[in-house]
């Protein structure tokens, strides 16, 4: 991992920070340490980074969502690449304004409201679908089918749409901002995220190093084989080991509300794979496959079967009303149909 430690890689940013911070320097690649050094202080979890042995004070202060207008207008541009690379234009000064410390290749910023952090994640040009209100559709889906969820809304502003998810690792006080710790998965499973280094990418080991961390194992090994279950009923195959984290605000480590949810549609009816291994037959998003390794979550086998099919149930009859009612239009509705509770789940 380039020397670099899995807890302090997951403070750092992924490819759309990265890409902020490249550009702001001129540069098209930096080292590691650079990447954490060049980031403000919005990073998830606790951890700081500095040059000496007290950690630097907060160097700028929150977005509010009435800048959001201005934030989609830098985000598209520097999507499309219309950024120039001289750090001495105002176009990439006003870069910083955009978030550089969250993970992720969605373009997103943190932002600051009365109620305290959220990330703000826009759509893409180039999207095939209005991306910000599935999201936020996929996440009241998750809800309604058991899983604790990231709280988020939706703001349009100059006719766009904006998904704002409220931070779960900052806690509001009197006195400011209070940082809970986060690990990632990746960290977790002590893994990588190169195709060669994947060999521990698996919901199967997560749960048992789960129950080794949090303090309560059987609520949270429940919890995550409830989100396979979803992540496979609605093909979300981009659920890799950063979309899953622990958090701790004081002492005991818990899962971390589900984040990142999102449908796809590929062409396979008979088989399509998650991201992880989920059971006896690898990343199969089967059904079957599911309930394999069920002891593993510490159920019982009719414990698992029953959640399995009353999910299946939630999400086969409300898909649609739960795309409509948060705004999904008819047309991108018909193109994810797809996406649902495909034929091979149940093979």
């Amino acid at each position: 991992m380039n020397g670099l430690f899995g807890a302090l890689r997951d403070a750092g940013p992924d490819h759309w920070g990265r890409r902020v911070i490249e550009k702001h320097a001129g540069r098209a690649q930096l080292g590691e340490l650079d990447y954490l050094l060049e980031s403000p202080d919005d990073r998830a979890g606790a951890l700081g980074f500095g040059h000496n042995n007290m950690p630097p004070a907060p160097q700028r202060k929150f977005n509010k969502t009435v800048d959001l207008e201005k934030l989609q207008a830098l985000a598209d541009a520097l999507v499309i690449d219309e950024i120039p690379n001289d750090p001495h234009t105002q176009q990439v000064q006003d870069l910083m304004l955009l978030s550089t410390s969250m993970g992720g290749a969605r373009p997103k910023t943190v932002l600051q409201d009365g109620d305290g952090l959220w990330i703000a994640k826009f759509n893409r040009p180039d999207d095939r679908w209005n991306n910000t209100r599935v999201e936020h559709a996929m996440l009241r889906l998750a809800h309604e089918c058991g899983i604790t969820t990231a709280e988020n809304r939706i703001e349009t502003v100059g006719g766009k749409d904006v998904l704002l998810v409220k931070r779960f690792d900052r806690y509001k006080t009197a006195k400011g901002y209070m940082r809970a710790r986060m690990v990632s998965a990746l960290t977790i499973l002590r893994a990588d995220e190169a195709p060669e280094a994947r060999q521990n990418w698996s919901y199967v080991i997560l749960v048992e190093e789960l129950r080794r961390i949090v303090e309560d194992a059987k609520k949270d090994a429940r919890e995550l084989f409830r989100r396979i279950c979803f992540n496979a009923l609605i093909s979300n195959v981009d659920d890799h080991p950063r979309n899953h984290a622990v958090i701790a605000k004081e002492r005991n480590w818990k899962l971390s509300p589900a984040y990142d949810l999102t449908p796809s549609v590929p062409v396979s009816l008979e088989r399509r794979d998650l991201a992880l291994d989920c059971g006896d037959m690898g990343r199969y998003a089967n059904a079957k496959n599911i309930l394999s390794q069920h002891a593993r979550f510490l159920l019982d086998k009719d414990e698992a079967q029953k959640i399995i099919n009353n999910m299946k149930a939630q999400v086969e009859t409300t898909w649609y009303e739960t795309l409509r009612s948060s705004g999904v239009s008819e047309k991108d509705s018909r193109i994810l149909r797809g996406a649902f509770v495909y034929p091979g789940f149940s093979l």
